[in-house]
């Protein structure tokens, strides 16, 4: 969660700290705050709220100089508010700024208040700044320093700190919660995210776990957790530069719903070649893996669960063999019991999720065959600790609720699942009957997007209410779970998915009037059972919206609004399906005057558990 970026060079910085914040927003916007080196000393300021509010601060009383850190924040420990907002200040020298959660604070700051430290602050963030000006009494450098640091800390942190007393440097460090490190013509920076620096600098390296850095205007020092140095080189980063321009459209989430068709092609671009998926691309090794494979275990949060559950209908109908989904924030902590020959597989957009990453370094030990992670950050943490790769190709997604990264996940999942059939003898008729639904999908998603203006208007019909059921069955049930999070988390409407068969074992009791019942219901062997369902919904008085199959043969009328839906394919139905969902929960947020691309108490990356 939380943004940070940091530069040191012969010009004026400010601009260049504000425009990273505003670029990392996405990660958090409780508060922000600057500090810059100044003539001898440090100034700061911080205030609560989104970065426009320290922009206009800033405007009213400018800071400049050659070195300093940003941060906008995610509250963790803390209110949202200016004094526990970043950067945080030991003495008059010491600024810091930390992405992440330490654990052992509370004890860290009764040793520090008994030195006669003072806390100006809530925030477990302090903690590390005072530890940093307590080390600095017996380390003669801002980098020793800090490593000594980082060896008092429990938890998770990415760290940048300035030392008034040393202003040619800065200084980070990075256990679980990501740091890179940008370069320009003498000049650097450092960045929670590469996108915060595409501005300044398309060269990046990236900090492994429990590393160091010093960072000056001619070069860097790289250490390893034992203080041994390390030589990395720099990598250029494709990232388009006006990935973080919302273009024409007005919110970065309308955009990134719109970005699907060209999405879903760029992941398919290279993965089919004459009609066949192509297993190669998954890395070396991977088809001699597959072969073996006899179960699958995928661990994933949020919108990424959701892809994953859909991929369980597809692996156990397709393959025949058992496909286990479970939380990240459960899996973790748990004693497991792994089937003999399980591949284990992790789906985040980020590639930083820190339960997802924590569950990949737990099942090391537990005797998968191996690891494969599906993430849409080639240079992230989980991507570089599993064995296999499965870029999703959806490019920057702003919007913090997740829309185009999820449907690039459901088909890299479709593709994963054809190379592991593949590998173990899939007949290839099975494999071309995918391949022709997946080569159709771009035009099936655009089709869905042509219909924006209805589904503004049938959004109308929800603006006003508090509970809104989703329906679903089979791999649309998942569909329908993650059509209630994007409901619950841009509108603030509580929703609730259900497969549709439970209807009748509770959740039939709370259908009235008042509270519309949204049901997906494409045309499969699940149909007839799923309009019993909805038989069930209207004759109890309940107002149904019914997204249907034009086939389906479900018809307007007395409580019942009906919605076509032009999906061919079966096992594409759910991409094509989620669509006019997210434009729902778009539209009523919009009506509802809601923060649509920065819901309330929510952050893009979640890297705390």
């Amino acid at each position: 969660m939380c943004g940070i970026v940091g530069a040191i060079a012969q010009r004026d910085v400010s601009d260049i700290l504000v425009e990273g914040l505003k670029r990392l927003e996405y990660r958090g916007y409780d508060s922000a705050g600057v500090a810059i080196y100044h003539d001898g000393r440090i100034e700061r300021i911080r205030r609560a709220g989104k970065v426009s509010e320290l922009k206009d601060a800033l405007k009213e009383s400018p800071i400049s100089g050659g070195l300093g850190i940003a941060h906008t924040r995610w509250a963790t420990h803390g209110e949202p508010n200016e004094k526990n907002a970043h950067p945080h200040m030991s003495e008059d020298n010491i600024a810091l700024v930390h992405n992440g959660i330490i654990e052992n604070h509370d004890e860290l700051r009764d040793e520090l208040k008994a030195k006669g430290y003072r806390f100006e602050s809530d925030t477990d963030t302090e903690v590390i700044a005072h530890c940093l000006h307590e080390a600095l009494k017996e380390h003669d450098t801002l980098l020793k320093a800090l490593l000594a640091t980082t060896k008092k800390l429990k938890g998770a942190y990415g760290t940048v700190a300035i030392d008034a007393s040393q202003p040619d440097k800065m200084v980070v460090a990075r256990s679980g919660s990501p740091l890179v490190i940008g370069k320009g013509i003498g000049e650097f920076f450092v960045a929670s995210d590469q996108l915060a620096l595409l501005p300044v600098t398309r060269d990046f390296i990236y900090l492994e776990e429990g590393e160091v850095a010093e960072v000056r205007r001619d070069g860097i020092t790289l250490l390893n957790a034992d203080g041994e140095a390390i030589e990395r080189e720099f990598e250029t980063s494709d990232i388009q530069h006006d990935a973080v321009d919302k273009g024409n459209y007005r919110h970065f989430m309308l955009k990134e719903i719109f970005e699907q068709p060209s999405v879903v092609a760029e992941t398919l671009e290279g993965r089919i070649v004459d009609h066949q998926v192509y297993v190669e691309t998954l890395g070396d090794n991977a088809a001699k893996v597959f072969e073996q494979v006899n179960a699958l275990q995928i661990i994933a949060c949020g919108t990424s669960y959701h892809a994953a559950l859909v991929a369980k209908y597809w692996v156990e109908q397709y393959l025949k063999i058992p496909c286990l989904v479970e939380i990240a924030s459960e899996y973790r902590y748990r004693e497991t019991a792994v089937i003999p020959n399980s591949l284990f597989i992790t789906i985040s957009q980020s590639g930083e999720t820190a339960d997802t990453l924590a569950a990949l370094n737990k099942a090391k030990g537990e005797g998968y065959l191996g690891s494969l992670t599906v993430c849409n950050s080639p240079a992230s943490s989980m991507v570089r600790e599993s064995d296999f790769t499965l870029l999703t190709r959806a490019g920057a997604e702003i919007g913090v609720a997740s829309t185009k990264a999820f449907t690039a996940q459901l088909v890299s999942l479709l593709l994963l699942m054809v190379s592991i059939g593949k590998a173990k003898g899939m007949d290839k008729a099975v494999e071309h009957d995918i391949v022709e639904a997946l080569e159709h999908l771009p035009s099936e998603i655009q089709k869905a997007l042509d219909q924006a203006d209805d589904i503004d208007r049938l959004s109308q019909a929800f603006s006003e209410k508090h509970h809104t059921l989703f329906l679903g069955r089979g791999q649309q049930y998942p569909i329908a779970m993650e059509a209630a999070l994007k409901l619950k988390e841009i509108s603030y409407i509580h929703a609730e998915a259900y497969a549709a068969g439970e209807l009748k074992h509770g959740p039939l009791a709370l259908i009235d009037k008042e509270m519309p019942t949204v049901v997906v219901a494409p045309n499969d062997n699940l149909l007839e059972k799923l309009k019993s369902n909805v038989e069930e919904v209207r004759s109890r008085g309940g107002n149904l919206f019914v997204f249907a199959d034009k086939s389906a043969n479900i018809q307007d009328s007395k409580g019942i609004t009906v919605f076509p839906v032009d999906s061919q394919y079966a096992i594409t139905a759910p991409m094509v399906y989620t669509v006019p969902m997210q434009l729902l929960s778009y539209y009523v947020a919009v009506i509802k005057g809601t923060d649509v691309d920065q819901p309330r108490n929510l952050a893009k990356s979640v890297t705390v558990e």
